[in-house]
């Protein structure tokens, strides 16, 4: 008996640690591979990041427009919870490859514009979950932290937009690097 209850113990005691390794990875292998080929190229890298939340979005859109889907609301809610940590991943390559001091200019532009889409989309999504407030309550918390993070997020992409157009414009008037002067 009391080699049970020391069994129970020490299972009770792993149990956070067991969960924490079977979190889920939002990308595909393929979607991983993809990254890591273009580990150093911020606009190659970015538009990936876009291209993947995006493909989340249409998940969701699909499984809502499927009215013999099974688990709409969990599916919903799963494709939510991966778009979201896309999302959050590609802001933490923003932020890497600023403090790189990459220029981020070309980038930001496609960010910006996929930040208009999503917050587009999810605001629809809000808009027909609030037609249906018993199907959402499995993601309705979820939905309400991604508008918010794509809102906040959109306003520190244009912030980051502005401030590195303003330092191109700087640095095209500082006197060029391309060598030591002609002595003659």
């Amino acid at each position: 008996m009391l080699r049970l209850l020391r069994l129970a113990c020490c299972l009770l005691l792993l149990a956070p640690f067991m969960r924490a390794q079977h979190q889920h990875d939002p990308l595909t292998d393929a979607e991983i591979d993809q990254l890591r080929d273009t580990a150093v190229d911020p606009l190659g890298r970015l538009k990936l990041y876009i291209e993947f939340a995006r493909a989340r979005l249409t998940a969701i859109d699909k499984v809502r427009g499927d009215s013999k889907a099974a688990d709409r609301e969990k599916q919903t809610h799963d494709r939510l919870q991966e778009f979201l940590d896309i999302y959050d991943e590609m802001d933490d390559n923003i932020d890497n490859f600023e403090k790189r001091g990459d220029d981020l200019r070309s980038p930001l532009t496609h960010i910006i514009q996929a930040d208009n889409e999503f917050s587009a989309k999810l605001r629809a999504l809000h808009d027909a979950s609030s037609a249906n407030p018993s199907e959402a309550t499995q993601y309705q918390f979820l939905l309400s932290d991604a508008l918010d993070e794509v809102t906040s997020a959109s306003k520190d992409h244009r912030a980051l937009f502005a401030e590195q157009q303003e330092a191109a414009k700087h640095k095209k008037k500082a006197p060029s690097d391309a060598g030591p002067p002609d002595i003659h």
